[in-house]
């Protein structure tokens, strides 16, 4: 029976955050395989589809951050030294590395890269090494040098996580088996695709991930993977890529990487961004004729490493004097003072705009307390990502002063920054969302699955942050010269 080592370690990093990601910032969860079967991810497909090929897991690590700063130099060393040290001395037969390809780690611009590296060191080259990575990977070329076999994320929102770690199984089971010889190449379109467009179920993305599918299932192809790639990682090989991983036929691959590369590249003049300011954005909103409306504020997008604690909709929201609002920050300030002050306490203090000056400034509030909670919630479908037990540590509701029942001016306070890709965020918290007229999400593409179902209409706002839409914004030094930067 073959026995395969797997290891999983995701952080999304981005260069422009104030904050630095520790160690301590990471999550980890037990040893044990039942329980890192017990989700939608990539590392939950990988274990079931290889039990049910016979293979048995040996679990070395699975461990997580919410994405933020670069990581630590010492904390990335601790990691990545975790898990070689785990490997070593072990009895493995291959080895399945769940890494994100956005992790940017101080020393170590291209991370992922860095721990599959050294993990290649460690088992020698004649151990089968696959990987799986996030949609927004930027992927260095010799990455593929490094592993036999690396299946990326088609779909964003990410709901195909659990399948393409299957398909990451399938493949290593047919290599030890001797019944293919996977092959891969990579193309890199020399642009940028911006977060805006990355939404894989929409056009321009769509017909060419609906193309990546269609040659996946042709004879003699392994995978197909059409990588959106991560625009805050200041990067050498920043942008998307197209790998194709052929059985035995390196022309094949090469030849059909290029053809999708090339279909990337002929969108790339419809892939310029028009949204509305944080005004107008609101000022729409308002105007709407079907709520709730949903306002996505693409430049504190959580799940794309931004503070969390934005207000720049929330300034606006209060000078157009809107009704019927909820805004979820993330201050743990103001949840301990929630909690001090009990339910139906008077609150009054500043919210919001605390890590940094990225994010606009703290608004003075007053209101009473609705609710709190511990904040632990779980997501019973499959939605971005796949994971399916969620924290935002401890929560208050607050009800803000002159707000009605009927149209209540709510905010969301929560302990641990979280992105909102579950609308059980809020429903956990006793939020009704259907019943609000503007929610506001702090994200860009990753909760659309979550809120495509409730809001009547969903708007990218063009706000500052660390996350923020107009690339330009920022000063990059590592990065190609695409697209101006």
């Amino acid at each position: 029976m073959p026995r395969v080592a797997v290891a999983c370690l995701m952080h999304e990093s981005n260069s422009f955050h104030s904050r630095k990601t520790r160690y301590e910032d990471f999550h980890f969860l037990p040893r044990e395989v039942e329980r890192w079967k017990n989700s939608s991810t990539e590392v939950a497909g990988f274990i079931e589809e290889s039990l049910g090929r016979g293979m048995e897991i040996l679990p070395l690590l699975h461990g997580g951050a919410t994405p933020s700063g670069p990581v630590e130099r010492a904390s990335f060393e601790q990691l990545a030294g975790e898990i070689v040290q785990a490997l070593h001395g072990a009895s493995f037969d291959a080895v399945y590395l769940a890494l994100h390809g956005a992790m940017f780690a101080e020393g170590f611009p291209h991370a992922d890269e860095e721990i599959v590296r050294r993990v290649r060191h460690e088992i020698g080259p004649a151990v089968p090494l696959v990987v799986t990575h996030d949609f927004h990977a930027n992927l260095p070329p010799g990455l593929l040098e490094l592993c036999d076999a690396l299946v990326v994320y088609q779909q964003n929102p990410h709901l195909d996580t659990k399948e393409r770690g299957e398909r990451a199984a399938r493949i290593l089971a047919d290599m030890l088996s001797g019944a293919v010889r996977p092959v891969q190449r990579m193309v890199k379109p020399p642009m940028l695709w911006n977060i805006v467009h990355q939404n894989t179920y929409r056009p321009p993305l769509q017909a060419i991930t609906e193309a990546s599918i269609a040659l996946e299932r042709e004879p003699g192809i392994l995978a197909v993977s059409v990588v959106g790639g991560y625009q805050y990682n200041d990067v050498p090989f920043l942008g998307p890529s197209v790998v194709v991983i052929a059985d035995g036929d390196g022309e094949r691959a090469a030849r059909e990487a290029q053809r999708l590369s090339e279909q990337m590249w002929a969108a790339h003049e419809s892939l310029h961004f028009d949204l509305p300011d944080a005004a107008k954005a609101v000022r729409d909103a308002l105007s709407a004729t079907e709520f709730p409306v949903a306002l996505f504020d693409v430049g504190d997008n959580i799940g794309g490493g931004a503070a969390g604690d934005a207000t720049f909709l929330f300034e606006q929201l209060l000078a157009q004097e809107a009704s019927g609002f909820v805004v979820t920050l993330y201050d743990p300030e103001a949840v301990a003072e929630a909690k001090r002050v009990g339910i139906d306490g008077a609150f009054a203090m500043f919210v919001g705009g605390k890590t940094d000056t990225m994010h606009g400034v703290p608004i003075g509030v007053k209101g009473h307390v609705v609710s709190l909670h511990a904040g632990r919630y779980v997501e019973p479908e499959v939605r971005h990502g796949g994971t399916r037990f969620w924290s935002l540590g401890h929560a208050a509701v607050v009800a803000l002063e002159g707000s009605t029942p009927e149209l209540p001016n709510l905010l969301l306070l929560t302990a641990e920054r979280s992105s909102p890709n579950s609308i059980h965020q809020l429903v956990s918290c006793g939020i009704y969302p259907e019943r609000m007229r503007i929610l506001t999400v702090k994200g860009t593409v990753a909760p659309v699955a979550a809120y495509r179902g409730i809001a009547k209409q969903i708007v990218m706002v063009d706000t500052p942050g660390a996350t923020t839409a107009n690339p330009s914004r920022f000063t990059f030094h590592r990065a190609p010269a695409l697209w101006g930067l």
